[in-house]
């Protein structure tokens, strides 16, 4: 996944796959999973939401100075991309 210039580096796919199950087995009501670029640390990182509403909170990435920004938003169960 992500394997495109607009991206710092690809993910693997399986560990994508790990995180959506992760979230839909969590004992918390989880409805989103974002994956964070870690400017930092050179990774992506999981993130778990309930509320779509607490998106507006991160960054898109290539738009902010900050250490950790928002690459893409999945809905856990029906795994499409929300914006």
């Amino acid at each position: 996944m992500f394997n495109s210039s607009e991206y710092p580096k690809p993910l693997d796919e399986s560990r994508f796959n790990s995180w959506l199950e992760q979230g839909r087995v969590s004992r918390i009501p989880y409805t989103y999973l974002l994956i964070i670029w870690d400017e930092l640390d050179e990774e992506y990182l999981p993130v778990y939401l309930e509320k779509r509403a607490d998106l507006t909170s991160y960054e898109k990435y290539g738009t902010s100075p900050a250490q950790q920004v928002l690459v893409a938003a999945y809905d856990l169960y029906s795994e499409s991309r929300v914006g």
